[in-house]
């Protein structure tokens, strides 16, 4: 077996974007706590979804190595050691969209995202991101993403194209001299108007955020339509914070309307389920949250508006 990642990711369309499986590298380095610990004992203690008999399995056959040799299953670790984990990665799919490329100059790229797709590489996604997919079919890199957008939302996506660009961008950003601007379709009649301050906490392990506690955060929604079921509201963050425009949103009533993270249901204090459960039969949608405009002092970037909007 050849441990290398092959440079662009072979895709696979067939109802949805995969990626072919391949070989990665996971590389960590050793940790004061890590030190004095035999190989296998720090994998079965510290990564505990394989069990035991596979880390034998996978020191000895090379797929665990440390400072790029093979050793003992008894290996001693010293701190500051490189320990590197060969896996056959798996990523999961994507919606088949493509990327679609909106405006590219000479330092900036905008594109339009599909939902689904993340933007950079995190969590079990590498090469089906955004910035993989643009490396992969219009050789593309580097690149630097100036903002970012969840994964199931879709929409505008400012790319710088050098990092004195983006540190350009981030700055505008962090000095509050960039308006953002993304449509939402929500549950029942939104009010005409509606500013919201409510604090946001993320809870990493959950994956959702609350208005309980946390960050300071405000968002102002115009209602655009409404049809008497759902609404279409201009969603305007005035920070940033992490599925802000959806907390809020739940905050007042009106869900994003397939949105089954902060849609509200029923609570039975005895059932075991509630309140996390989304209904059953649900299955990954492109959320109803697109990004539309980004506009600085002296620029402004647009996206199409999405069919259901």
């Amino acid at each position: 077996i050849v441990w290398q990642t092959p440079a662009d990711p072979d895709f696979i369309f067939l109802n949805g974007r995969y990626v072919r499986p391949y070989y990665f590298e996971f590389i960590s380095h050793v940790k004061s706590r890590w030190a004095r610990k035999t190989v296998v004992d720090l994998f079965t203690e510290e990564f505990k979804g394989r069990p035991y008999d596979y880390y034998v399995s996978a020191v000895k056959s090379g797929r665990i190595q440390v400072d790029g040799q093979i050793v003992d299953v008894s290996y001693i670790l010293q701190p500051s050691q490189k320990i590197s984990h060969f896996l056959h990665r798996h990523e999961p799919p994507v919606l088949e969209q493509d990327v679609i490329i909106l405006q590219k100059e000479q330092d900036v790229l905008t594109i339009c995202k599909p939902a689904s797709v993340p933007v950079h590489p995190c969590g079990q996604y590498r090469k089906n991101t955004v910035v993989g997919i643009l490396q992969a079919e219009h050789g593309l890199t580097p690149l630097f993403p100036v903002h970012r957008l969840d994964r199931l939302v879709s929409g505008l996506l400012i790319v710088a194209r050098n990092a004195n660009k983006a540190d350009q961008f981030r700055q505008q950003i962090e000095a509050g001299k960039v308006r953002k601007e993304y449509i939402a379709k929500v549950t029942g009649v939104f009010p005409e108007e509606k500013v919201v301050n409510a604090n946001v906490e993320y809870n990493a392990r959950e994956g959702r955020s609350s208005v309980v506690k946390g960050k300071t955060a405000c968002t102002k929604f115009t209602r655009i339509s409404t049809n008497g079921t759902h609404s279409v509201v201009l969603c305007e963050p005035i920070t940033g914070r992490t599925h802000q425009i959806r907390v809020h949103l739940q905050f007042t009533g009106h869900p994003i309307a397939n949105d089954a993270l902060y849609l509200s249901f029923d609570i039975d204090s005895m059932c075991t389920n509630c309140p996390d459960l989304a209904p059953k039969g649900y299955d990954e949608e492109a959320l109803w949250l697109h990004c539309i405009r980004y506009s600085g002092p002296d620029w402004s970037y647009e996206c199409p508006h999405p069919g259901w909007a």
